[in-house]
């Protein structure tokens, strides 16, 4: 996708976490972006690999810092957590550039924004680890793919492994009618 076009989703991808309750935040954007792209096939081009909180991408947080750099998202510190991004008015401003490229996606951001926004980062690590493992296990059962997660992430439990893969089947079945 083209580096403006990009930009506009991107920032129209964090607005609409925010509008979901989310805390927008680094981890947050980095697991939902995951969901957008290789689940929704959204073609961000970013390369995500396996990291402490789960699927992350360096370019995705290289992508963050350079739309802070050209004023499209700013940080806001939310005491005592952290910071959490926030798009500026110039990124509204871009997103009215490409109204046909929003167009085309917003259903499936929308979608993703909605399903995770309100997500805990304990939460959306579980999910993303649990939705990698799906990708590479497809016809795994819901017992071998926790187990899977398990290995990955030794400190989910077995309730918790089994519980985010059957979210992730469930988002995974949600997500078909938006693709198809």
């Amino acid at each position: 996708m083209e580096r403006h076009k990009k930009n506009a989703v991107l920032t129209y991808f964090v607005q609409a976490l925010w509008n979901k309750g989310s805390w927008a935040g680094e981890t947050h954007i980095q697991k939902a972006a995951y969901f957008l792209q290789e689940l929704l096939g959204v073609p961000l081009g970013f390369r995500f690999m396996l990291y402490w909180y789960g699927p992350f991408s360096f370019d995705l947080r290289d992508e963050l810092t350079g739309l802070r750099g050209d004023g499209l998202l700013r940080l806001r510190p939310q005491r005592p957590y952290g910071f959490r991004y926030e798009p500026t008015d110039r990124a509204e401003y871009v997103q009215g550039g490409f109204p046909k490229t929003l167009a085309k996606y917003r259903d499936r951001i929308d979608f993703i924004a909605a399903r995770l926004g309100d997500k805990k980062v304990k939460e959306l690590e579980r999910l993303a680890t649990g939705y990698y493992v799906t990708r590479k296990l497809p016809d795994g059962t819901t017992e071998e793919r926790a187990a899977e997660l398990i290995k990955i992430k030794p400190h989910v439990d077995l309730s918790g492994a089994v519980a985010a893969i059957r979210e992730v089947d469930e988002i995974i079945g949600q997500a078909q009618a938006l693709v198809h």
